[in-house]
């Protein structure tokens, strides 16, 4: 999926690999490690396990994002962009076509996401995207939500 200024898709294996190698941070590497782990329990259902690259339109490598398994009809989302890239809109636009993407799914309801209170940015992105607060505080933060205007 695309806009005049990015792309997203769902990494391959290969390209997972990849990142879960080179990434020095070791909480993400944890993370990246997960979402293969899914992938791979669930091959069928690999787009909602994988880390999904965010790209320019030009290759230009900028962040990623993902959708944390598919348990149930309102998955999680995560996403990042890299620093220097940050404050530019791409988290927003990136945000917006993977939503776009979930809601083209039969039976998906609503999406949530997770902040860290500290993390006014992305509760920004969030905000802009139709996420609103949901009263609960999850492991990372305040939970928020956006609903399917297609499945009411």
């Amino acid at each position: 999926m695309e806009t005049y200024r990015i792309r997203i898709y769902p990494a391959n294996r290969e390209q997972m690999e990849s990142s879960i190698l080179a990434e020095k941070d070791d909480e993400l590497k944890k993370a990246y490690g997960e979402m293969l782990d899914g992938c791979l329990a669930h091959p069928d259902q690999w787009d909602w396990y994988a880390m999904w690259m965010i790209e320019k339109t030009d290759g230009t490598h900028i962040g990623d994002l993902c959708f944390k398994g598919l348990e149930e009809d309102n998955p999680e989302i995560g996403y990042g962009i890299l620093e220097e890239f940050q404050g530019n809109g791409y988290a927003t636009e990136a945000v917006k076509l993977a939503l776009q993407w979930a809601f083209d799914h039969h039976g998906i309801v609503a999406v949530e996401a997770e902040t860290d209170p500290d993390n006014v940015a992305s509760q920004k992105v969030l905000k802009k995207c139709g996420f609103e607060p949901n009263g609960k505080i999850g492991e990372e933060g305040p939970r928020f939500i956006v609903y399917n205007e297609g499945s009411k």
